[in-house]
């Protein structure tokens, strides 16, 4: 997964010049057209977008990098993101290409698009898949997540009927209720969360340098006294370097742009740089902060995942700051458990429009969280990781065999002949 990712990313990239780092301000007053006008504008589809990647992928999923696979899994969630840019920009830009018009306004995603130029069959299978994801990834990874941070207060399987409560009060409404809770909460969250990294990297700005050279040298080092090990230990880095990254910005796995694809918008291109900016959020800026803050750390203190984290906060900035992380993960869970409900409503649209078959799912959906809540930790991690890696697989190929089609070249990458 991580050569299929890089690889369309490098070649997305160059076909796109880079466009934008290379004309910095033109890409900025594209996303400027975003930020105005009614209804699902393109900055409420992309905070939707947001709600469904920052997350548990950006505070655990890091942590949990870091522990698997040492500081160098931090330089291979820079590489993925800078690279899966361009995949993200791809995948966004089709899903509006080829959305539909509903009763409730535009909806698509990964699935139409796949159906319409590859197969119906293929993309009925990325709709299960995607459906699977938003109860697996979407709801049980962010309900233990939540649950963890508060295991010292509160029981997990409280924690979960409350989340399922609050899911059911927001999901069965429409989609505007889900971008509207979205709106409201990752701008404040992502303040915070800032603010408070900034302040401890600052605070600890003289252990800067070493963190950031060991992120460096165990992302390539190999020790010639046991190259096997250094091989070894740089795969690791590799493979939950990229994979964390995928989780948290989801660049690849074709789930972002069902929420893209709501926007009211007829550029295909304005929106895939929307895509773009997501991932440097979400990775680039956030996951950046808590690898930061982690690797400060002078050990782990056998800690893992949101624990890490939380611990991680708390010993550089007192309990207050523990609780607020605590309280940010909590609010980052439910934001992305509510986006990730509205993920599976449009993958289940795929092959059915009854109410019934809506209520059925956003129940389940729902029960999820109480799940979550207890659930054995590695058994989840396991689950999220084969779903993401199933999804991205299937998606890059399909945007691989696009790409390889001249006819389909302009809708797949629509900047790149216009630089």
């Amino acid at each position: 997964m991580p050569v299929l990712l890089l690889g369309a990313g490098l070649l997305f990239s160059v076909k796109l010049k880079f466009f934008w780092t290379a004309h910095p301000v033109r890409f900025f007053g594209t996303l400027k057209k975003g930020f105005s006008g009614g209804g699902q504008t393109p900055l409420r589809a992309m905070s939707m977008a947001l709600a469904g990647t920052l997350g548990v992928g950006n505070i655990a999923g890091v942590a949990s990098a870091v522990v698997a696979g040492g500081a160098g899994a931090v330089f291979w969630m820079w590489a993925s993101a800078l690279l899966a840019m361009a995949v993200k920009y791809a995948e966004v830009a089709l899903a509006v290409s080829h959305r539909r018009r509903g009763e409730d306004g535009w909806y698509g995603g990964a699935m139409y698009y796949i159906a319409d130029t590859v197969s119906p069959v293929l993309g009925g299978v990325f709709a299960v898949l995607c459906i699977a994801n938003s109860i697996i990834t979407g709801n049980i990874l962010q309900s233990n997540a939540a649950a963890s941070v508060c295991s010292d207060a509160v029981a997990p399987v409280i924690v979960g009927i409350v989340m399922c409560v609050m899911t059911l009060a927001v999901t069965v409404g429409p989609v505007k209720r889900i971008s509207d809770v979205t709106i409201r909460l990752i701008p404040f969250l992502s303040a915070v969360y800032i603010f408070l990294s900034v302040g401890i990297i600052v605070l600890n700005a003289s252990r800067l340098p070493q963190v950031i050279s060991d992120i460096f040298t165990s992302a390539f080092s190999f020790r010639a006294a046991a190259g096997g090990v250094g091989g070894y230990g740089i795969t690791r880095a590799l493979r939950f370097g990229v994979s964390r990254g995928i989780l948290s910005n989801e660049a690849g796995c074709g789930t972002a742009p069902t929420a893209h694809a709501s926007a009211d918008t007829d550029s295909p291109h304005a929106q895939g740089a929307f895509g773009i900016f997501e991932v440097f959020v979400d990775t680039v800026v956030i996951c950046t902060l808590t690898a930061a803050v982690v690797l400060l750390l002078p050990d782990y203190g056998g800690e893992d995942g949101v624990r890490l984290s939380v611990l991680a906060y708390r010993t550089f900035a007192g309990n207050g700051a523990g609780i607020m992380i605590a309280a940010s993960v909590v609010l980052f869970a439910y934001a992305t458990v509510v986006c990730q409900s509205y993920y599976g409503i449009v993958a289940l649209r795929y092959f059915t429009k009854s109410p019934a078959a809506k209520t059925v799912y956003l129940t389940v959906f729902a029960l999820s969280c109480i799940v979550g809540a207890v659930i054995a930790p590695p058994v989840m991690w396991g689950l999220a990781d084969l779903c993401v890696a199933l999804m991205t697989v299937l998606n890059v190929c399909v945007l691989l065999y696009l790409f390889a089609d001249r006819r389909r070249r302009s809708e797949l990458l629509p900047g790149a002949d216009n630089g």
